[in-house]
């Protein structure tokens, strides 16, 4: 066979012309005289239809789910076939024989988990994988197109960003470190070289949930910014959401559907986005029969009942300090509060970004260790960023998987990335 080969995705252009198509069987049923196989490539798929006395005939019969194999055949427009066009093959080779596939429809969740390494080859998963790549590509877009320099932090680190307690510990030639939880600390030094940065990098915290929300290592895309206030930082955050998401939908409008995503409200999607104080959000749940004290986090279940007050995105602004890290800056019109923002996705998605102003002061950022009980001396580095021409900075974390999650309107966070690594899932 030739060496040029079409994209199955690209077939409807080349109605009654011949083609050479690689890929694996999807599906396959075969008679005593024809095979009709579903063959599958990354673009899509389409029926194959191979009659006694093609080339290749006999290994049509044979060949099992999943065998991969190489033809040339005409192209046909047929509304019957699923696709609305079929290929006539005149000649087939199988390039790798399968054994029979252990997966099939309805096969028991942790199993497919179990067999990730293969479940990855279902529509499901395949078309999430897509939409998550270009969700990557809108992300670098943005932040390139305004002047943003991609910068990368270690992976090893020695202090914790997000809290002690998720800290995962490792041997690092005899000395205690952790894997990070995040690069804005290290992000901060960078600011001051480059002004306007961004990474997407994973990140690691060993909270021991079993929720649908939660994996143990996750993808962030994070910023931190020189001159920037807290709501130059929130304006940004509405233009990244708004950018990807009518990034997707350009892209993905049908394999949104086919995942079951509601394109109405996803194209609604644009900021502002309504900002809601802390004590409003209090207020708001106590109506609804919800009750929390000042200081507490959200819960799964408060974040998916006040969701329901919105349609798209919305910040929760102005946490109470205690609340929040350490290097949160201190709210001027309400110094119980921080300059934060918690941007919570419609529809019980959860929280898709964290972010504030940072604090500049020495000796107030002290005195917030103090209060969360953190050692300095290992933030002495940190520390000293301070004492050589600080500035107004901000910055914030987007996590990958949580807006994979909502975008394609997925049951659990583990289906938005390929490998997932959750509390009991480390392999494969």
């Amino acid at each position: 066979m030739k060496n040029e080969y079409t994209p199955i995705g690209e077939l409807g252009k080349k109605v009654g012309e011949k083609v050479n198509l690689r890929g694996w069987i999807y599906r396959t049923r075969s008679s005593k005289d024809m095979t009709f196989l579903v063959l599958r490539d990354s673009t899509g798929t389409v029926q194959c239809i191979v009659k006694e006395g093609a080339k290749g005939f006999d290994d049509a019969q044979k060949a099992l789910r999943e065998s991969s194999l190489m033809l040339s055949g005409t192209v046909h427009e047929d509304p019957r076939a699923p696709t609305g066009i079929e290929i006539r093959v005149n000649d087939l080779e199988i390039v790798g024989w399968a054994e029979t596939f252990p997966l099939k429809e309805g096969t028991n969740p942790e199993v497919l988990l179990d067999k990730r390494h293969l479940s990855i080859r279902s529509r499901k998963i395949s078309t999430t994988l897509k939409i998550r790549s270009t969700i990557l590509g809108a992300i670098h877009e943005f932040f390139r197109e305004r002047g943003f320099y991609e910068v990368q932090s270690p992976s090893i680190t020695k202090m914790a960003c997000e809290g002690g307690s998720t800290l995962f510990k490792l041997d690092y030639f005899g000395e205690e470190a952790y894997l990070t939880q995040s690069w804005q600390l290290h992000a901060e030094a960078g600011i001051h070289a480059l002004e306007k940065l961004y990474c997407i990098a994973p990140a690691f915290r060993a909270e021991k949930s079993r929720t649908r929300m939660h994996l143990a290592e996750y993808w962030t895309a994070e910023a931190e910014l020189a001159w920037c206030t807290h709501e130059e930082s929130l304006k940004l955050q509405e233009d990244m959401i708004s950018h990807v998401v009518q990034t997707v939908l350009k892209k993905h409008s049908k394999e949104l559907q086919e995942l079951g995503a509601d394109i109405k409200k996803l194209e609604k999607v644009k900021g502002p986005f309504k900002r809601v104080p802390y004590r409003e959000v209090l207020e708001i749940l106590k109506k609804d029969g919800i009750r929390m004290k000042w200081g507490d986090d959200l819960t799964g279940l408060q974040e998916k009942a006040l969701s329901k007050h919105f349609q798209k995105p919305f910040f929760i602004t102005n946490w109470p300090k205690e609340a929040k890290a350490f290097y949160m800056l201190e709210n001027p019109k309400d110094k119980r509060t921080v300059l934060c923002a918690d941007l919570e996705a419609p529809d019980g998605f959860g929280e898709l970004i964290g972010g504030s102003a940072r604090e500049t002061d020495n000796k107030r950022l002290m005195a917030n260790m103090k209060l969360h009980k953190i050692d300095p001396k290992p933030y002495e580095w940190y520390l000293d960023i301070r004492k050589f021409g600080s500035v107004p900075h901000a910055g914030f974390g987007l996590g990958i998987e949580r807006l994979t999650m909502w975008i394609c309107n997925l049951d659990h966070i583990r289906d938005a990335i390929e490998f997932p690594r959750t509390i009991n899932r480390v392999y494969p």
